[in-house]
């Protein structure tokens, strides 16, 4: 929290300027209740035990009915003092509309007094969305309390404090509160200024933001290199041979017809390009398949190998199913990645039924073009009957990448360690049904591997730099 001159003072100075922010101007609709404070429950609790000393013992009526007398005046009085000083604050806030998921949030109120005086003390809560952690370091914001010498007529409070936005989506501050207490801490007025702001939290991509080239570690550092110029398979143009050109890449029908002033071959090399102009479409289940954490990290991969792809000068298109039927056609630039971020940001999963083969049928409804399709899920022995009928013709006329997550639980169960070895009968019984069940997935993707369809079996974890270097590996072997 600092303290900084008046914007109306300062000339050319604003003080909220900086950012560019999702801030409303200063509220002037008010909700406020009067609740009654901490002193006035303690002489509540004090005259009651009073009371009941009384109803016993008459010798203590008096007491009693003096007390009565002195408390109500004082009861009266500090209530009138707090309604007559009322709420005197004016509040804005600045935060940034846009905002990256576990990255810190910056975010600062410009608190103004309004009157003269002020009740005797003020304690602010913001009211940020539940989406956010504000509780930084095992440190609440709030309740803060305000001092009063702080708060001059001339001068700008300038409140700050951090958020961490956890969850992706859409999110709204609703207001914000001060708690007024009176000078004799009986009642507590409650005042609420509608200070709305919202904005939106996308995947955490600061590399993107940037326009930093994937090359090689963007998050566990086991990224392939991107093929450099000269390595594709789209002829470009012939250039001189220079040291360390691969010999297969020399031109003899051209080196022919050059020759240098000394009358020696003057070796010429085809330089090439990679392919670009083709065609990636990701679709991800939204279902049951995939829970929150397994679907964040995939929604995540798809993310960064969108923005990959299209600074390939590949066309990008997307598409869910599950609980959120979504398509999105394709576009090519990276500025389509805008598009694509902000059609994706606030998807989520849902515990529903999910169908791969009808995600599969409608791909084909939408698309006129052999593409590189990758599709997202969690896939079980039960897929390989259900989709036997469509793989084929999806694998006709386009190239089909099958991405699964490992089931690390059963892999625990089916390849105990030697100190965890199954003893008991129930023990054993899990071993084997999960050794069964790793096995016969395991054979439905080698039969999936057979018909010429591309398998990744990876972990949350690692599904990103996987992604991207099979993707990188498709463009290299020339297979879309």
């Amino acid at each position: 929290m600092r303290k900084t001159d008046s914007p109306d003072k300062k000339n050319g100075t604003k003080a909220a300027a900086g950012t560019a922010a999702a801030a409303s101007d200063t509220a002037k609709i008010k909700k406020i209740l009067l609740l009654p404070g901490r002193t006035f429950f303690i002489a509540s609790l004090f005259y009651f035990v009073l009371s009941c000393i009384t109803f016993f013992y008459n010798a203590v009526f008096f007491i009693w009915f003096i007390t009565g007398l002195i408390l109500i005046p004082f009861i009266i009085i500090d209530l009138l003092l707090l309604l007559l000083l009322g709420d005197r604050l004016q509040v804005k806030r600045e935060i940034s509309s846009s905002l990256a998921q576990n990255e810190i949030a910056h975010v600062k109120l410009f608190i103004r007094r309004t009157g003269l005086f002020l009740p005797y003390s003020i304690h602010l809560y913001d009211l940020y969305p539940d989406s956010m952690n504000g509780e930084l370091n095992s440190t609440a914001a709030f309740p803060s309390k305000l001092k009063r010498k702080e708060l001059n007529d001339s001068d700008t409070l300038i409140f700050e404090y951090n958020l961490i936005p956890e969850k992706r989506g859409t999110w709204f501050f609703t207001g914000t509160e001060f708690m007024l207490g009176s000078l004799l801490g009986l009642w507590r007025l409650r005042v609420t200024h509608d200070v709305i702001s919202y904005g939106k939290t996308y995947p955490n991509f600061k590399q993107m933001a940037r326009g930093i080239d994937i090359k090689g570690n963007p998050e566990l550092g086991d990224l392939k290199q991107i093929r450099k110029r000269g390595l594709g398979l789209d002829f470009e143009s012939l250039r001189d041979y220079q040291e360390g050109d691969s010999i297969r890449s020399i031109d003899w029908r051209a080196t022919s017809r050059n020759r240098q002033l000394d009358g020696k071959p003057k070796l010429i090399v085809r330089n090439y390009k990679e392919e670009q102009d083709q065609q990636v479409l990701f679709i991800i289940d939204s279902g049951y398949r995939l829970p929150d954490s397994q679907f964040d990290s995939a929604l995540n991969a798809m993310l960064m190998l969108s923005y990959v792809a299209l600074k390939h000068g590949d066309a990008v298109a997307a598409a869910s199913f599950g609980a959120h039927n979504l398509w999105i056609p394709p576009k090519k630039g990276i500025s389509a990645y805008t598009s694509l971020m902000n059609s994706l940001y606030n998807l989520q999963s849902e515990p529903v039924p999910s169908s791969p083969f009808s995600a599969m049928e409608n791909a084909l409804k939408h698309l006129n073009r052999r593409s590189f399709i990758v599709l997202i899920s969690n896939f079980r022995e039960e897929d390989g009957e259900s989709l036997s009928w469509i793989l084929p013709r999806i694998n006709q006329r386009h190239l089909l990448l099958m991405v699964s997550f490992r089931e690390i639980e059963a892999e625990k169960l089916a390849f105990r360690k030697t100190q965890t070895i199954a003893k008991t009968d129930e023990e054993i019984l899990e071993t084997a049904a999960a050794y069964s069940y790793l096995a016969n997935r395991r054979r439905l993707y080698r039969k999936w591997e057979h018909l010429g369809l591309l398998v990744l079996e990876t972990s949350p974890e690692r599904i990103t730099s996987a992604l991207i270097n099979k993707y990188l590996t498709v463009k290299r072997s020339g297979k879309l």
